[in-house]
Protein backbone atom coordinates (compact mmCIF):
# COMPACT_ATOMS: atom_id res chain seq x y z
CA UNK A 1 0.00 0.00 0.00
CA UNK A 2 2.56 2.47 0.95
CA UNK A 3 5.05 1.19 -2.11
CA UNK A 4 1.88 2.27 -4.30
CA UNK A 5 1.59 5.66 -2.78
CA UNK A 6 4.84 6.42 -3.11
CA UNK A 7 4.90 5.49 -6.98
CA UNK A 8 2.01 7.40 -7.26
CA UNK A 9 3.61 10.54 -5.89
CA UNK A 10 6.38 9.61 -8.25
CA UNK A 11 4.96 9.08 -11.55
CA UNK A 12 3.08 12.29 -10.80
CA UNK A 13 6.37 13.99 -10.07
CA UNK A 14 7.57 12.99 -13.06
CA UNK A 15 4.52 14.29 -15.53
CA UNK A 16 5.17 17.60 -14.68
CA UNK A 17 1.98 17.73 -11.70
CA UNK A 18 3.04 20.00 -8.60
CA UNK A 19 2.85 18.83 -5.42
CA UNK A 20 0.75 20.74 -2.95
CA UNK A 21 3.03 21.78 0.13
CA UNK A 22 0.57 24.30 1.48
CA UNK A 23 -1.75 21.43 1.84
CA UNK A 24 0.34 19.00 3.22
CA UNK A 25 1.87 22.12 5.73
CA UNK A 26 -2.12 23.04 6.45
CA UNK A 27 -2.74 18.85 7.35
CA UNK A 28 0.07 19.04 9.49
CA UNK A 29 -0.90 21.52 11.32
CA UNK A 30 -4.37 20.86 11.81
CA UNK A 31 -4.51 17.38 12.58
CA UNK A 32 -1.06 16.07 13.23
CA UNK A 33 0.36 18.86 15.66
CA UNK A 34 -2.74 19.12 17.76
CA UNK A 35 -2.36 15.79 18.16
CA UNK A 36 1.37 15.38 19.52
CA UNK A 37 0.75 18.26 21.44
CA UNK A 38 -1.97 16.55 23.44
CA UNK A 39 0.19 12.89 23.73
CA UNK A 40 3.05 15.31 25.49
CA UNK A 41 0.61 17.40 27.76
CA UNK A 42 -0.71 13.46 28.61
CA UNK A 43 3.07 12.63 29.27
CA UNK A 44 3.29 15.86 31.20
CA UNK A 45 0.44 15.56 33.66
CA UNK A 46 1.72 11.77 33.96
CA UNK A 47 5.20 12.54 35.41
CA UNK A 48 4.28 15.38 37.59
CA UNK A 49 1.39 12.53 39.49
CA UNK A 50 4.59 10.66 40.11
CA UNK A 51 6.11 13.53 42.04
CA UNK A 52 8.69 14.54 38.94
CA UNK A 53 7.48 18.44 38.51
CA UNK A 54 11.43 19.12 38.09
CA UNK A 55 11.62 16.86 35.06
CA UNK A 56 7.97 18.02 34.19
CA UNK A 57 9.08 22.09 34.25
CA UNK A 58 12.53 20.98 32.35
CA UNK A 59 10.64 19.39 29.68
CA UNK A 60 7.66 22.15 29.02
CA UNK A 61 10.68 24.51 28.80
CA UNK A 62 12.55 22.73 26.01
CA UNK A 63 9.27 21.95 24.22
CA UNK A 64 8.59 26.19 24.59
CA UNK A 65 11.76 26.78 23.58
CA UNK A 66 11.42 24.02 20.67
CA UNK A 67 8.32 25.99 19.35
CA UNK A 68 9.36 29.38 19.60
CA UNK A 69 12.43 28.18 17.12
CA UNK A 70 10.31 26.59 15.04
CA UNK A 71 7.93 29.85 14.68
CA UNK A 72 11.19 31.78 14.38
CA UNK A 73 11.88 29.68 11.36
CA UNK A 74 8.66 30.68 9.70
CA UNK A 75 8.96 34.31 10.25
CA UNK A 76 12.25 34.29 8.97
CA UNK A 77 11.73 32.15 5.77
CA UNK A 78 8.66 34.64 4.91
CA UNK A 79 10.91 37.66 5.96
CA UNK A 80 13.77 36.61 3.97
CA UNK A 81 11.83 35.63 0.83
CA UNK A 82 10.84 39.22 0.75
CA UNK A 83 14.24 40.47 1.48
CA UNK A 84 15.21 38.47 -1.62
CA UNK A 85 12.55 40.10 -3.83
CA UNK A 86 13.29 43.59 -2.66
CA UNK A 87 17.12 43.18 -3.32
CA UNK A 88 16.99 41.42 -6.52
CA UNK A 89 13.96 43.04 -7.63
CA UNK A 90 14.92 44.42 -11.79
CA UNK A 91 13.83 47.77 -11.76
CA UNK A 92 13.16 48.23 -15.87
Amino acid sequence: MMSETLWTVAAHAQAGAEINTQGIIGFFLSKIAPILLAILGLIFIARSNKGEVSRVLTSSTIAIIGIAFIAGAVVLVAVGSGLVDILFSSED
